[in-house]
């Protein structure tokens, strides 16, 4: 659940009309190491400079599901979690130390299914530089209570 209520007029919303965006500062080696706690997925490339290096990635990387995980709550500090029918993303190219990675959410499409009305939602993460490092899409039932 969004920590405080969403500022948006979901029924006001039009195709091309976006979310508020997530803006996050820029990736330190304290989060990776953190996160590789949180999630289990212990891969050095996401740690340990040598080993990136030595397996051609120059330094480390972030964990893709990182990355999905900021698209998600970008999402979740507007819409409710039990309204998201379906999360979905593609990862496109990798998150390095330093990146500050800006999520947004863009209408893409009005629907009407299972008696509700949807939202679906494009959905990107990209970089300081505009590289995009994660695309998809959600899809929100923004049937009114």
């Amino acid at each position: 659940m969004a920590e405080q209520p969403s500022t948006v007029n979901w029924q006001a919303l039009e195709v091309g009309d976006r979310l508020p965006a997530l803006h996050l500062p820029p990736l330190t080696r304290v989060q990776l190491a953190v996160y590789c706690g949180a999630s289990g997925d212990h891969n050095p490339v996401h740690v340990d400079s040598d080993f990136a290096r030595e397996a051609g990635l120059g330094d480390v990387i972030a964990h893709g599901m990182l990355i999905m995980a900021w698209m998600g709550r970008c999402l979740t500090d507007q819409v409710e979690q039990a309204r998201i029918r379906g999360f979905e993303t593609r990862f496109t190219a990798m998150t390095r130390v330093g990146d500050a990675i800006t999520c947004e959410a863009e209408v893409a499409e009005k629907l009407l299914e299972a008696g509700e009305q949807r939202l679906r939602l494009a959905l990107r993460a990209f970089d300081q530089r505009g590289e995009v490092k994660t695309q998809g899409w959600a899809v929100v039932d923004i049937t009114p209570a």
